[in-house]
């Protein structure tokens, strides 16, 4: 079916009290795993390219980009493509052309006052273009001439007064809060600030998406939807899904030497994770147990 964009995915799930999962895509395999668990569930879904990947390709934005918005265009469910983590102005101006109807814009590295002006220039930018912004803050260890502390740095929290103030001068459609997760987490020990999320929910008048999710459990993530978090962003726990599943493949057929024996098994992993976590995420949905540690 065709595009649809991010924002009245998130829009409606913002509505109804519930999430949109986001999946970071770097490989083909990402694209048709995530398609193809999205369909198992009969959910929307979101495919992110981060700026990390586009840097994995070559720096090239259009040959994901294009996989993806043909495998989109062909899901059997509503799918959107959104550009995630960008820091580049130059990248973030090749979105609408490469067919992204959203982006994340960066600038949390900064100090507050000049994440601000970043942000509010690229939102202005964004919204001429027609497309949806979601910034991030975590600069609670920005304040008083302190270094930037990373939004998921361990300790870093957003505050509901510098958030729905930073909301209101840079007017992003969402907001990407620091509430105890972290990125890059391969155990799922992540234990968020639940309070502080209801408090940042009631002050801001936008979205609010979760970055790090794959390192919080099941309970977490469902506790932070009923909470007030509109996107759930997926990366790690896909290419931690087809890492062990590819390893496993070759450690007990040492002789294959066809990629697509096993990163059939890799995409297969990965779709299974995706549903799982979509059924994880949606109210009604079909929960498949996690796998269990080995």
């Amino acid at each position: 079916m065709p595009l649809v964009t991010t924002g009245e995915l998130i829009t409606r799930a913002a509505a109804t009290r519930s999430a949109v999962a986001a999946f970071n895509i770097i490989t083909l395999e990402h694209v048709e795993a995530v398609v193809a668990g999205a369909e198992t569930t009969g959910t929307p879904v979101v495919l992110q390219v981060s700026e990390n990947a586009v840097r994995f390709r070559y720096g090239r934005l259009l040959p994901l980009a294009r996989a993806a918005a043909a495998a989109a265009e062909r899901a059997a469910v509503p799918v959107a493509l959104h550009l995630d983590h960008v820091q580049s102005d130059d990248l973030l101006r090749r979105a609408p052309d490469a067919g992204f109807s959203s982006v994340m814009y960066d600038a949390a590295r900064l100090p507050y006052a000049e994440n601000l002006a970043a942000t509010r220039a690229a939102a202005g930018w964004a919204h001429a273009q027609g497309l949806w912004i979601e910034a991030e803050l975590g600069q609670i260890g920005g304040k008083d001439g302190r270094p930037p502390l990373d939004a998921h740095a361990p300790g870093a929290r957003t505050d509901p007064a510098q958030a729905r103030e930073f909301v209101a001068a840079t007017g992003v459609d969402a907001l990407a809060v620091a509430i105890g997760s972290a990125h890059a987490m391969t155990t799922r020990t992540a234990t968020l600030d639940h309070g502080l999320l209801k408090r940042l929910a009631a002050a801001l008048p936008v979205p609010l998406v979760l970055h790090g999710s794959s390192g919080v459990p099941d309970e977490g993530l469902v506790a932070a939807v009923a909470g007030g978090i509109s996107k759930v962003n997926v990366g790690t726990a896909l290419n931690a899904a087809m890492t062990g599943a590819v390893r496993e493949f070759l450690e007990t057929h040492p002789e294959a030497v066809d990629t697509r024996t096993y990163l059939g098994v890799g995409r297969e992993a990965m779709a299974h994770e995706v549903a799982r976590l979509i059924g994880v995420l949606t109210p009604g949905g079909t929960r498949t147990p996690a796998p269990t540690p080995a």
